[in-house]
């Protein structure tokens, strides 16, 4: 019996070990932070706009992560979510007068009610059933939106002007402070979801995704942990929604998909980032949005290489991208160990390591060879 790792799943009720944090990893911190500040003085605006537009993304695929990723509730239809952030944040700045910056957490608020109302019904559904659910929720949002919200000709379309979402920093030019703005919702929403996985909370949320009759066993209440999960994804949602029009200017329900292509894109970007990691969401939106700027030029094209693109990856690194770093990890220890003892080791030496100095934990559980 080996001993456990820093890195395992702690159980319901245990006390989460933190490892160590190695001065590597500071040092890459330090270097991290200092280049997401000085990055936007680097570029013109229309690319500082791409940058923000990688941030508000990440924190929707956040939410949707926290709940499919580490709660394995499955959901796509968070587009809608997102849309109740934006037109909220819309119609208290153009009908209201608003900062936007003071409507992001009523519109996290009214996400998060609105998230409540779809997780308590969702409580008798899982899996492909509940996926459906949730797809009528983000088609039917712009239907709903068309019949009470009504801009300029009557479609569902609110634009704030430039001089309504401004920079409140005269010092600071528009897109730059627009991608402060992101950055700060992106690192504290971020920073709240780490410390959730490592708290009791956290691993009765892991508890519930990997043995749901067990954590019941144990005193985990069951449906209070997924409606929490479904509402707090939906906030985060929402407050990505909110960011949306300070980035785009716009809040709009004309396209009677346009919400389910948004879920779409949310998932697509926690599946190619890594599921149930905290950093995979961010890597997924910045790839995402990478392969989109690079096939957007070619028309009818386009969603044709988007998809063919997005398959490749999958295929290379089924795991997303995170998972493609901790098994380079693992092979390379695995080669260092085989170089200093100069011998192949035993068979039983060949079962894959856990990951030892990953910060996203707790991840999903790798499987145990047979």
């Amino acid at each position: 019996m080996t001993a456990p790792t820093a890195d395992a799943v702690p159980t319901i009720g245990s006390i989460a070990p933190r490892p160590a944090v190695p001065w590597v990893r500071i040092a890459v911190g330090i270097v991290v932070t200092i280049i997401a500040i000085r990055l936007p003085y680097y570029y013109s605006p229309e690319t500082n706009q791409i940058f923000s537009k990688v941030l508000y993304l990440a924190i929707a695929a956040m939410g949707l992560n926290l709940l499919t990723g580490f709660n394995g509730q499955v959901s796509i239809g968070h587009g809608a979510f997102f849309g109740v952030g934006a037109f909220t944040s819309a119609i208290l700045v153009v009908n209201h007068g608003w900062y936007l910056e003071a409507t992001i957490p009523v519109a996290a608020v009214l996400a998060a009610l609105l998230g409540v109302l779809v997780g308590f019904p969702a409580l008798r559904v899982k899996g492909l059933y509940l996926a459906l659910i949730t797809l009528g929720l983000a088609v039917l949002f712009p239907s709903v939106v068309k019949k009470y919200v009504h801009g300029p000709g009557g479609i569902p379309l609110l634009r704030p002007s430039r001089l309504e979402v401004q920079s409140l920093i005269s010092s600071i030019p528009d897109d730059i402070y627009q991608y402060y703005v992101c950055l700060g919702v992106l690192v504290l929403t971020f920073l709240l979801a780490a410390n959730l996985m490592r708290s009791r909370t956290g691993r009765a949320i892991i508890a519930v995704r990997d043995q749901e009759v067990a954590a019941s066993t144990v005193g985990v209440d069951v449906a209070r942990v997924k409606v929490l999960t479904f509402a707090l994804s939906a906030a985060y949602a929402g407050v990505a929604g909110s960011l949306s029009v300070l980035i785009e200017r716009s809040a709009d329900a004309s396209n009677p998909l346009i919400y389910f292509q948004d879920s779409i894109e949310f998932l697509i970007a926690v599946v190619i980032g890594g599921a149930a990691t905290i950093t995979g969401p961010l890597l997924g939106a910045m790839l995402l949005v990478a392969i989109q700027k690079r096939t957007e030029g070619t028309d009818a094209l386009a969603p044709a290489l988007l998809g063919g693109a997005l398959i490749a990856v999958v295929y290379v690194l089924p795991e997303g991208i995170v998972g493609g770093y901790r098994r380079a990890v693992v092979w390379a220890r695995r080669r260092r160990g085989m170089g200093s003892s100069g011998d192949d080791p035993p068979a039983s030496a060949s079962a894959p390591e856990p990951p030892s100095s990953d910060p996203d934990l707790p991840a999903a559980p790798t499987p145990s060879p047979t």
